[in-house]
C-alpha cells in the first residue's frame, strides 16, 4: 500500500509539472505574438489623399509680395472758391459727370453787383483816360510848333499816365469781380464718377469749403511697400498679379518707384498701375499678389510645405512601392504666390511624395491611404 501510495504521489507530480510548463509556454507565445503585431502597427503609417502628392513640371515666377489699397490714379476734391448759400447741388454719390458740367450753383447776387459796380469803374476810368489821351494828342502837336512849353507838355503827358493807371486798376477790378462771379458756378474738374457729396443746399460755404468728391476710376494705383534689400531686383515696367477682394486676379504694371527710403519700416514704396476700363474695381479694394522678377517654364516643383530641412540637407518623403523613405533634393527658386518651389535634382515628374509637414516620419514604414 505504500508503495502504491507512493507512485500515486509521483504521477500526479508529474502531471502538474507539464502542465505548468504549458501553461508558461502558452503564455510566451501570447507576448511574442503581441508583440509582433505591435511591430507590425509599428511599422504601418496611415495617410489622406491630400497628405499625397504627385511630382509634376510646372510654370515659376520669382516674385516679391506686396499688398495695398487701390486708388483712383486721377480724383478731385471740389472746393467753394467764394463764400455764399449754396443754391443747387446737382449731382449725387454714383452719378457719372464730364468735366466742365454744372455740379454746385452758389448764390451769385452779391458777385452780381460787385461786378456791375467794378464795370462802372472801370468805364468812367475809360473815358477820364480817352480825355487825357486826346488832350496829350492836341498838345504833342503845339509843343512841336512852340506854342506850348516843355513844361506845360510834361503835365499832360503825366496825366495821360495816371489816367492809364487808373484804367487798368479798373479793370483789373472788372476781372477780379467777374471771377468771383464766375466762380459761383461750381463745374467738374475732370471726367469721373462721384464719390461723395459734402454740402446741401441751403448751407453757408466759405472758401476752401469741401463740396464734391470726384473720382476718375478707368486707371488706379496700388502703393505698397517692398523691403529696402529687394529695391534693386524691382524696375519700372515689370508685371504685377494682384487679387482683389471680390473680383479676382487682375494684371497691373509697376510704373514708379520712391527714391527715398521710409525711416520707420525700411522700405520703399513702389506704385503699380492698374487699368480699370470696364468700372469693376472700385477705389479703396485691398489688393494681395506679387511683383513678377522673373519666370521658369516647365521646372519640377513641389509644394514648400513638403520639403523638410536639417541644417544644410533639404529632402522630401516619398513612397515607393508602398514603403516610406527620405530623398535628398537640391532646392532652386521659390515661387511665394503659388506656395510652390523648385526641385534642381533629386525628384522625377510622377514621383509621389508627402505633401505636408506631418512632423518627423518612419523611414521603411509601409503605407497606408485612407479616405477622408
Amino acid at each position: 500500500m505504500k508503495r502504491s501510495k507512493k507512485i500515486l504521489i509521483a504521477v500526479f507530480g508529474a502531471i502538474a509539472v507539464l502542465s505548468a510548463t504549458a501553461a508558461v509556454r502558452k503564455a510566451g507565445s501570447a507576448r511574442q505574438a503581441q508583440a509582433a503585431a505591435q511591430s507590425t502597427a509599428a511599422a504601418m503609417v496611415e495617410f489622406l489623399q491630400t497628405d499625397l502628392v504627385s511630382v509634376a513640371a510646372r510654370d515659376l515666377q520669382v516674385s516679391l509680395p506686396l499688398s495695398g489699397s487701390l486708388r483712383a490714379l486721377n480724383q478731385a476734391s471740389v472746393k467753394a472758391k467764394v463764400s455764399g448759400e449754396v443754391q443747387q447741388v446737382l449731382v449725387r454719390e454714383g452719378e457719372a459727370v464730364r468735366a466742365g458740367q454744372v455740379i454746385v450753383r452758389i448764390d451769385p447776387t452779391e458777385y452780381e453787383a460787385k461786378a456791375a459796380q467794378a464795370r462802372g469803374q472801370m468805364l468812367a476810368a475809360k473815358g477820364q483816360y480817352e480825355n487825357s489821351r486826346q488832350t496829350w494828342e492836341r498838345n504833342r502837336e503845339l509843343v512841336g510848333k512852340g506854342f506850348i512849353s516843355r513844361t506845360a507838355f510834361d503835365n499832360y503827358q503825366s496825366n495821360l499816365d495816371v489816367a492809364r493807371a487808373n484804367l487798368d486798376a479798373a479793370q483789373g477790378g472788372l476781372g477780379v469781380a467777374q471771377k468771383a462771379l464766375a466762380d459761383t458756378v461750381v463745374k467738374a474738374p475732370l471726367d469721373g464718377v462721384v464719390a461723395a457729396r459734402a454740402v446741401q443746399p441751403g448751407e453757408k460755404v466759405s472758401p476752401d469749403t469741401r463740396l464734391i468728391d470726384v473720382v476718375d476710376l478707368r486707371v488706379l494705383e496700388l502703393e505698397a511697400p517692398i523691403p529696402m534689400a529687394d529695391v534693386a531686383r524691382a524696375s519700372v515696367g515689370q508685371s504685377v498679379q494682384l487679387d482683389v477682394e471680390g473680383t479676382g486676379r487682375i494684371a497691373g504694371k509697376l510704373v514708379r518707384i520712391n527714391p527715398a527710403v521710409s525711416q520707420g519700416t525700411r522700405s520703399v514704396m513702389v506704385y503699380v498701375r492698374v487699368e480699370n476700363a470696364d468700372g469693376r474695381l472700385r477705389a479703396g479694394m485691398f489688393a494681395r499678389g506679387a511683383l513678377v522678377l522673373g519666370k521658369r517654364d516647365g521646372v519640377i516643383a513641389v509644394p514648400a510645405s513638403s520639403v523638410r530641412t536639417e541644417g544644410d540637407r533639404a529632402f522630401v518623403y516619398v513612397i515607393e512601392k508602398d514603403t516610406l523613405t527620405e530623398r535628398p533634393v537640391q532646392l532652386g527658386i521659390r515661387d511665394e504666390a503659388s506656395g510652390l518651389v523648385e526641385i534642381v535634382s533629386g525628384l522625377d515628374a510622377g514621383t509621389e511624395i508627402v505633401r505636408n509637414n506631418l512632423g518627423t516620419l518612419r523611414t521603411g514604414s509601409q503605407v497606408k491611404r485612407v479616405k477622408a
